[in-house]
């Protein structure tokens, strides 16, 4: 680098790039790992891009709008509305698949977006979701550091490392495994847990999620919002190299448990903390299953049975049902906007009026976990709820439906004890008489205090993470150190647009 290029770099600014999948759980996290660094290096600007969505996956835009007026240092890179060919076909049933695709089109976008950011700041760092791999091609073209920033845990994440050699050590699809998947680093994996578009090695949405596995084995880093006393087994066999047994791993940087203080912004509390502030501390059993999750009716009205035969108090949750008995998350259309008494059993809220409250489709879930009348939490294992579970010490119900939950479950109930399982049926359904039971295990009986007293051990395990000399505090120091000597030392290249000589 010439001493004029050293120059011009020292006066530019610095910025660390974005780039998470659309669905808004994933930009979420993105947006509390931005406001993290911003806590740690206030001179960064960060830069977060921002997609159309192959699917319905929750509308962002409000979300977007409260993160802009509150965060001015965090910059949305809108790209032009991107759409599959009319050409475009796929017999993969998954929508993962047309994310990938939807992702892979916008590389030029990624391209032109990345140029004009590095013609004012020198980029330390392009982190993007995995679903984003085809990017990566993009920052490796114009020299950025690519780093993955993992949303989900460690526990999942080995599964992700360690999938290139699933696929070379056998011959055959992960569906028709006879046998529990030993992975390094957690507890043995029935095949029927491992998240779907993974199941089929001939699907399009497999090979996607291969080709991302391989690519985060060329990045700079990987970050992942977690924390070591979590989950240490897991944590310790990515460190050791055991998930990437015939290659290398890049730095593995723990940086969690980031959550979430998304809210009711209109400043009014809602109906559901309103309701809440009436019931005895610890009493209420908290179901919600995510932006995402839905049901069928029938389900909906097996859940209502076995919360009025608890006897417990409850605040549920429910979204507009679903016809179609294997849809469980709503990424297309479902029944349309129902009322609550044609969903559930007839008379059961006028029965259950006294003890429990059903609010449709939302509720702060961070404001209602941390309220100290909430004494366990339904949820579908998603890992952001998990992570406000961990931090609020409520212990919980594992309830998986789609994508990783089916590995969290097994880790959250086996190997870090702070969830009871809810099991399905054959015909994938959940009875009455499990929920009945599983919610008084959870709330009243030895098992539910056994996994409260871990929660709860957990929840100051992940405070002293994110105190000064914390482990997470340490690894975010140690990523942001690293730009700090390539700042101090010039030993980076100077990001400018393709036609700059390097």
């Amino acid at each position: 680098m010439s001493l004029k290029e050293q120059q011009q770099a020292q006066v530019m600014k610095e910025a660390v790039v974005l780039y998470p999948s659309p669905a808004i759980g994933h930009l979420i996290s993105m947006v509390e790992l931005g406001k993290l660094l911003l806590t740690y290096r206030p001179s960064l600007s960060i830069h977060i891009l921002i997609t159309n969505q192959a699917y319905d996956a929750g509308s962002a835009t409000a979300y977007i709008t409260s993160v802009s007026a509150t965060a001015p240092s965090i910059v949305f890179h809108f790209f032009p509305a991107t759409t599959l060919p009319p050409d475009f076909s796929t017999t993969s049933p998954h929508h993962e698949t047309l994310a990938f695709e939807l992702l892979r089109l916008n590389n030029p976008n990624v391209h032109h977006t990345l140029t004009s950011i590095s013609k004012n700041h020198i980029i330390h760092g392009f982190i993007i979701d995995f679903f984003c791999a085809p990017a990566v091609d993009v920052a490796h073209e114009l020299k950025i550091p690519c780093y993955y920033f993992f949303t989900s845990g460690a526990c999942f994440l080995n599964f992700f490392l360690y999938t290139p050699t699933l696929h070379d050590k056998f011959d055959k699809s992960i569906k028709d495994f006879d046998a529990p998947i030993d992975v390094p680093g957690t507890p043995s994996i029935p095949p029927s847990y491992v998240c779907k578009p993974l199941q089929d090695r001939y699907d399009e949405a497999y090979k996607g999620f291969l080709d991302s596995s391989l690519k985060m084995q060329t990045s700079t880093g990987i970050i992942v919002n977690t924390f070591e006393k979590l989950e240490p087994r897991a944590i310790r066999a990515i460190v050791d190299g055991e998930c990437v047994p015939n290659g290398s791993t890049p730095p593995l940087y723990c940086i969690g448990p980031l959550t979430s203080s998304r809210g009711h912004d209109d400043g009014r509390s809602p109906e559901s903390l309103t309701w809440l502030d009436s019931q005895p501390r610890g009493s209420v059993v908290f179901l919600c299953f995510g932006s995402l999750g839905v049901f069928t009716v029938e389900q909906l009205k097996e859940i209502a049975l076995g919360l009025e035969r608890s006897g417990h108090r409850f605040l549920w949750v429910v979204r507009d049902p679903t016809n179609d008995k294997n849809q469980k998350a709503a990424t297309s259309s479902t029944v349309a906007d129902l009322d609550l008494g044609s969903l559930l059993p007839e008379g059961f809220l006028e029965r259950t009026k006294e003890r429990g409250l059903v609010v449709k489709k939302w509720a702060p879930q961070v404001a209602v976990l941390s309220h100290p009348s909430v004494g366990g939490f339904v949820t579908h294992c998603g890992w952001n709820s998990v992570l406000e579970a961990v931090r609020a010490g409520v212990p919980m119900l594992a309830w998986p439906l789609y994508a990783e939950q089916g590995h969290n479950k097994v880790v959250l109930v086996q190997e870090m004890k702070i969830a009871l399982p809810v099991d399905e049926s054959e015909d994938g359904l959940v009875s009455s008489e499990e929920v009945e039971k599983r919610v008084g295990e959870l709330m009243e009986r030895e098992e539910g205090e056994t996994v409260r007293e871990r929660v709860l051990a957990m929840k100051e395990e992940a405070e002293a993470a994110l105190s000064p000399g914390g482990s997470s505090r340490l690894a975010l120091a140690k990523l942001i150190e690293s730009w700090k000597r390539e700042l101090n030392t010039l030993d980076f290249v100077v990001r400018r647009p393709s036609s700059f000589v390097f």
